[in-house]
């Protein structure tokens, strides 16, 4: 296991390098952060030499690979440079748009996962029930409806249809924000409150995926031949499925996971711009708008890294899982 596992880290660093190499290259050649630094500061563009110091300020002289190389020994060090527009410090901003990221993201996917796979192994443990019936139409309505089409709705019932019901002169749930307008510090009641709807809206898309990838994995390895010779021996069913079938069936949960998970870091971009929600997808939509290359940067790397990181304990939790892939 342990040769496996150095085996996949050996390869992730050089594919970590190239991914992150062709993302600075894109991000370059889309922002163009000399341009996007005479556009924040008109009067520049005709002052060639602090046009120049600029440019030499910030790395962008020489080569591509010479500027990435640069880039990057600068982000390892902890230097994210500063911001073209409002000339702020890069990490202080992007570091408290990626723990709101985080916090909807992780509640989000403990939420829609919990409740999914645990749909998902009713449904199949009691196939074309009435639950499983249930479940399977509510899952499909879960797909089909958009994340923004929920989020309005969800915003109308709490802060105008419920309101007037119960006559109330603000919202049983707030609908937008991260916290109350002028809000300082902590508490950790408002930021429960103000998750619960965002919440609500991604884990439903969650719920609806998990439990059908899981109903559909299970009912195809509970009729597998293996599950018909360990029932032959006179294992009972509960230890069938519960030592067998479930951990087989998690194999393609965790493909799936892997991604969702990975995912997090880059943010939930239309839930967090309906929800007014301060995190990396609302910032990363602002940044672009300005094409403010030192602010999309880091955070592109995040995220590829963070996909890249949760596709190699994937491949690791796909050895424990089923030896036989160590092998390959």
């Amino acid at each position: 296991m342990l040769r496996f596992v150095i085996r996949r880290i050996a390869w992730a660093i050089p594919i970590l390098l190239l991914v992150t190499f062709l993302t600075f290259w894109a991000v370059k050649a889309g922002t163009d952060p000399v341009a996007s630094y005479i556009r924040a500061n008109p009067r520049v563009g005709a002052q060639p030499e602090k046009v120049q110091a600029y440019r030499e300020a910030n790395g962008l002289v020489g080569s591509l690979p010479e500027q990435y190389f640069r880039w990057l020994g600068n982000f390892l060090t902890g230097d994210w440079g500063t911001s073209i527009k409002g000339n702020r410090p890069v990490w202080p901003e992007l570091k408290d748009a990626l723990a709101n990221s985080l916090v909807l993201g992780s509640v989000s996917v403990a939420v829609g996962m919990t409740i999914g796979l645990l749909v998902g192994i009713v449904s199949a443990l009691r196939q074309y029930s009435k639950f499983d019936t249930a479940a399977t139409t509510a899952a499909f309505a879960g797909i089909s409806i958009p994340p923004f089409v929920s989020a309005i709705l969800l915003q109308v019932f709490f802060a105008v249809t419920l309101t007037a019901w119960l006559n109330t002169d603000s919202p049983v749930l707030p609908v937008a924000g991260v916290y109350p307008p002028g809000h300082q510090g902590f508490d950790l009641g408002l930021r429960i409150k103000h998750l619960v709807l965002p919440v609500t809206v991604v884990a439903i898309q969650i719920i609806a995926v998990y439990s059908r990838y899981m109903r559909a994995s299970l009912l195809e390895v509970k009729n597998s031949d293996y599950m018909r010779t360990a029932r032959a021996k006179g294992i009972s069913e509960r230890k069938v499925v519960t030592r067998h079938a479930l951990r087989n069936s998690m194999i393609p949960i965790v493909t799936v996971a892997a991604v969702d998970i990975g995912g997090i870091v880059g943010g939930l971009i239309i839930t967090e711009r309906i929800f007014q929600y301060k995190g990396t997808g609302d910032y990363l939509i602002g940044a672009l708008g300005n094409g403010d290359f030192p602010q999309i940067m880091p955070l592109m790397v995040l995220i590829v890294s963070s996909v890249i990181i949760m596709n190699l304990l994937a491949d690791i939790t796909y050895a424990w899982l089923d030896p036989r892939i160590r092998l390959g």
